[in-house]
């Protein structure tokens, strides 16, 4: 491993680690794979870097990590946003600056997981001549939709935008070097997170590094992984479905992680056909992986609801491409009765008060191990099959349709599909929401007509499922998941409207209980450790706690999590909290406040890093307010504060 400075066209320098193989020959050329990051590599990534990427070096490539402008060991004043302008031109640069070094055949792919799948497939957008192939791990075509600030087109705020505004404020490791010009680039950068507050709807903000508004901008072969407890997961169907390109897939049951570290499991090496992918594009070897089907996916067999379970039980099987072969859609009906039948009942219908506070057992977004989902379903509208007189199974994306009536111009639907065992104990399978003022599009959103009957039509997201003989299916239908989805502002009540072939129904993607094939995946190897690093840290849910009033109707959610770090140099730790408040009579004014320390040990010194966030809201309005501030052995050396009102634009 050795770093180098990539310059860029105007002077600025980022920088890189590359990681080679030992016993390069005299004039050698190697293959470089690119991962592209703001996450750090001198010191957050570092650890894992080396394991990660010694794989590919053994196998012949070269690997270069690099941090984008203004980020880790990067000169230069930070993007205004994730996936910037400047950060994809200084992309198109890094590519073409490893195309012409003298250790390189030519040939770049990029992979990286999160972050670096998304700007593996929005560089394979920009098409770079030099860029042959991508690997994209838990990232998404469609910003607006899918990405953490809104969830299925609705608002959310989580733990990322604090620890990324965190994160943007930092001094580069290992030096940490705290004078004018420094913190001038970094400390005193306005927090990200504002700027996606002021962009409410779907638009060129969005779209502008969004795949899905036009699949023929890639045009080189695409490697995709997901897992179905990650909330990125929709991406692979529809690129698989709509790419005009080879296209390979692994999904597996883990949430956001790589698979050969993959939390639940069960753990695969991945990288093996990752290194038959490369060879494939940047060496020029026929591999045989283009003659293998294009998806290998996980069906998850039936579990009961926790948050600690370490194994997902169920089966790999393999599927020539998408939709998967025999898949064909069973449509449920909602029924007056609360039964999910095969065939429509009469006419009837349902009035549901929503509880603004309903939804925390589904989780902090569409994936995750979740809890029993009763206390959910107590708050929500339920439709039960009768006991399955075999097992079903499932693979795909759910399409749910509510009919339904608001008594105010702005409501949420959100529909879950669950698992409800003999016993009662009832698993979330999966789920989706749509803003109803987003019925028709994400775009231009328009108030409902109150009174109206509207068929919304709801997405769920991709998963897969075998559902026991003795259990049930049911839907539960909810105006309320808190606190994924910012509550909208009125108290309100909506009305479903149930029976006949035109009510309220979901068609599940049924598939054949036998697979077509099965591939064959080895337990993980073992990764060569990067010595005087260590780290460690609160696993998921971390420190996760909901205190409910029910005399005053106010419910809390704590959230915390802690991790520390140690190296050559010195030590970090970070501490995080997050709260939640909502009181289900004034939903208008909900509130979040999260809290963060990074502490650093270098040089005999402490350094603190420590960011505050408080966003609130009324029935027009969100108030943002986001504090930083820098200690050195206990004294504030620099604060900053940033403070804005912004309209409520139909969210």
């Amino acid at each position: 491993m050795r770093q180098a400075q990539i310059p860029m066209p105007d002077g600025v320098r980022l920088a890189a680690n590359l990681f080679s193989p030992e016993t390069a020959a005299p004039g050698e050329r190697f293959p470089v794979l690119l991962e592209y990051l703001p996450y750090r590599k001198d010191d957050w990534s570092a650890e894992r870097d080396y394991g990660l990427h010694g794989y590919f070096v053994r196998h012949g490539y070269v690997v270069a990590r690099v941090d984008i402008r203004g980020t880790g060991a990067s000169e230069g004043r930070q993007p205004d946003r994730e996936y910037s302008d400047q950060e994809q031109e200084d992309g198109m640069a890094v590519i073409d600056w490893l195309a012409r070094q003298a250790w390189s055949n030519g040939n770049v792919g990029m992979l990286g997981i999160s972050w670096g799948g998304f700007n593996s497939i929005q560089m394979a957008m920009r098409r770079p001549p030099a860029l042959k192939a991508i690997l994209a791990v838990d990232a998404t075509d469609d910003l607006f939709h899918d990405d953490i600030h809104y969830i299925d087109g609705m608002m959310h705020a989580d733990e990322f935008e604090l620890s990324m505004d965190l994160t943007n404020g930092l001094s580069p490791a290992p030096d940490f070097p705290i004078d004018e010009a420094t913190l001038a680039a970094r400390f005193d950068s306005p927090p990200w997170f504002l700027i996606y507050l002021q962009h409410q709807h779907d638009g060129e903000f969005w779209r502008r590094a969004s795949l899905r508004p036009d699949y023929t901008r890639i045009q080189i072969p695409v490697f995709l992984i997901g897992g179905f407890l990650d909330g990125y997961r929709d991406s692979i169907p529809r690129m698989m479905a709509n790419l005009r390109v080879p296209v390979k897939a692994i999904v597996g049951p883990w949430n956001h992680t790589f698979p050969h570290d993959a939390e639940p499991g069960p753990e695969i090496e991945w990288r093996e056909k990752a290194v038959r992918w490369w060879d494939q594009w940047l060496k020029g070897r026929d591999t045989g992986i283009l003659r293998e089907p294009r998806l290998d996916v996980y069906l998850r067999h039936s579990y009961p609801p926790g948050l600690t379970l370490a194994e997902i039980p169920g089966e790999w099987r393999s599927e020539a491409g998408w939709p998967p072969a025999g898949q064909h859609e069973a449509i449920y009906y909602l029924a007056p009765s609360h039964a999910l039948a095969r065939v429509p009942a009469a006419k009837g219908a349902h009035v549901l008060r929503c509880i603004p506070s309903t939804g925390i057992e589904a989780g902090f977004w569409w994936g995750e191990l979740t809890e029993d989902q009763r206390p959910a379903d107590a708050q929500s509208l339920v439709y039960d099959t009768e006991p399955l007189a075999e097992e079903v199974a499932l693979l795909g994306v759910p399409r749910a349709v509510v009919s339904a009536t608001s008594t105010v111009r702005m409501a949420n639907w959100f529909v879950r599909l669950e698992d409800v065992a003999p016993g009662g104990e009832v698993t979330l399978v999966t789920g989706g929401g749509l803003s109803g003022a987003q019925r028709d599009s994400s775009s231009e959103p328009r108030a409902l007509d109150p009174a109206h009957v509207y068929d919304f039509n709801v997405p769920l997201h991709f998963t897969s499922w075998v559902f026991p003989k003795g259990h049930r299916i049911r839907v539960a239908v909810s105006n309320a998941l808190w606190p994924m989805i910012w509550p909208t502002p009125f108290p309100l009540s909506t009305t479903l409207h149930l029976g006949e072939e035109d009510g309220s129904r979901i068609a599940l993607p049924m598939v054949p209980r036998e697979a077509p094939a099965r591939p064959a995946f080895h337990a993980p190897e073992p990764e060569q450790a990067l010595l005087g690093y260590s780290s460690h840290g609160d696993t998921w849910p971390g420190d996760f706690h909901v205190q409910r009033d029910a005399e005053h109707g106010t419910t809390h959610v704590t959230w915390g999590g802690t991790s520390r770090s140690t190296f050559p140099w010195g030590s970090e730790e970070t501490r995080e909290k997050m709260v939640y408040d909502l009181t289900d009579a004034r939903p208008a004014e909900n509130s979040v406040q999260g809290d963060s320390d990074f502490e650093v040990h270098v040089r005999d010194t402490v350094l603190l890093w420590r960011v505050h966030l408080l966003l609130r809201s009324d029935a027009g309005h969100f108030y943002y307010q986001f504090e930083r501030e820098l200690l050195e052995d206990g004294t504030r050396i620099r604060a900053r504060a940033w403070k804005a009102t912004i309209a409520r634009d139909l969210q």
